[in-house]
């Protein structure tokens, strides 16, 4: 099993919604390390890491993310894994 690191930025209406603190119940219960954080702009940001088919599944959940939250694009880049276990919220 290959593990990956998917680096994502989130814009939409997703501050403010609960983004991060959905991000973070979802990633625990998947065993997905990483951290997500709100930006100044209005984004969300985070960091998965894990073997690649949770990995995909929380990019995939991220598209719409928890039920108040409007999602309008994700960018996605795929990074070299820094080897995180746990999952954080950052400020």
């Amino acid at each position: 099993m290959s593990v990956v690191r998917a680096h994502i930025f989130v814009t939409g209406m997703v501050q403010g919604v609960g983004y991060r603190l959905s991000t973070l119940a979802k990633a625990k219960q998947l065993g997905v390390g990483g951290w997500v954080r709100n930006l100044p702009d209005g984004r969300v940001e985070a960091v998965f890491e894990g073997v690649q088919n949770l990995v995909e599944e929380m990019v995939n959940w991220c598209h719409n993310g928890p039920t108040d939250a409007v999602v309008r694009d994700l960018i996605i880049e795929y990074e070299e894994p820094e080897g995180l276990q746990e999952f954080e919220i950052r400020r």
